[in-house]
């Protein structure tokens, strides 16, 4: 993973992880469903660009020298799997 990936995906988690924190005192509060459920739509959404971010960085780098390395089938079965899990 490139070190600027990791830097972003780091930051990217601590907001997550703040949200859930978030949430779990907005139920202990008992507060408005819906606004709980706004909250929740918000970590999916950072969760799904998380997942990108990484993909992308796997995909240029991971993925590159694994077919530079001769090692196609592997890296083909790695992503169709990737794929299968997503479904």
């Amino acid at each position: 993973m490139k070190p600027k990936t990791r830097t972003e995906a780091l930051k990217r988690l601590a907001y997550i992880d703040g949200h859930l924190n978030g949430v779990r005192k907005m139920i202990e509060e008992d507060r408005y469903c819906i606004d709980v459920l706004k909250q929740m739509h918000a970590i999916r959404k950072s969760i799904e660009k998380l997942e990108t971010m990484l993909l992308e960085d796997h995909l240029h780098t991971c993925v590159v020298d694994g077919i530079k390395g001769g090692r196609e089938e592997q890296i083909v079965a790695e992503l169709r799997a990737l794929y299968t899990v997503g479904r």
